[in-house]
């Protein structure tokens, strides 16, 4: 797909704000007919700009309080794809990334409280060729931004 142009960054903007919207809602906002929205998304698709529609769940709001931030130290060297593998089934992990430093990994993970926490952190460590882990617990999130 070529440029974006200003009306598929609109139509973009409307699904971010609100993912369930209709074609026909998008399209009173962009000023498009919902079968031309419906045409716009679909080549978005296809050409990968959305890479697709997922549900994203509060987990604070179904009691999952315990948060941890989990640096992860490897033997030797794995490939992110195979750390991706290894973790990716875990509902525990919100969010992993290979870092610089002395720590390979580090994860954001939520437990209901903090047996759970170590449960999963005994399934993290289990997953992968991991030399040792360190955790910090959050006590309290001060700033917290959405990501756009």
């Amino acid at each position: 797909m070529d440029r974006l142009d200003e009306t598929d960054e609109a139509i973009l903007a409307a699904l971010t704000e609100h993912a369930r919207a209709t074609f026909a809602e998008i399209g009173e906002r962009v000023n498009l007919s919902a079968p031309a929205v419906k045409r716009r998304v679909d080549r978005m698709l296809d050409s990968g700009v959305i890479r697709g529609f997922t549900t994203v769940v509060d987990r604070n709001a179904v009691g999952w309080g315990t948060e941890a931030y989990v640096q992860v130290y490897c033997h030797g060297t794995i490939a992110p794809t195979e750390l991706r593998r290894a973790w990716v089934d875990i509902p525990e992990v919100v969010s992993a990334a290979t870092v610089t430093g002395t720590s390979d990994a580090i994860l954001h993970v939520l437990a209901r409280d903090m047996r759970h926490l170590e449960e999963a952190l005994e399934r993290i460590r289990a997953s992968a060729d991991i030399e040792r882990s360190e955790s910090i617990v959050v006590l309290s999130n001060i700033i917290e931004r959405a990501r756009s």
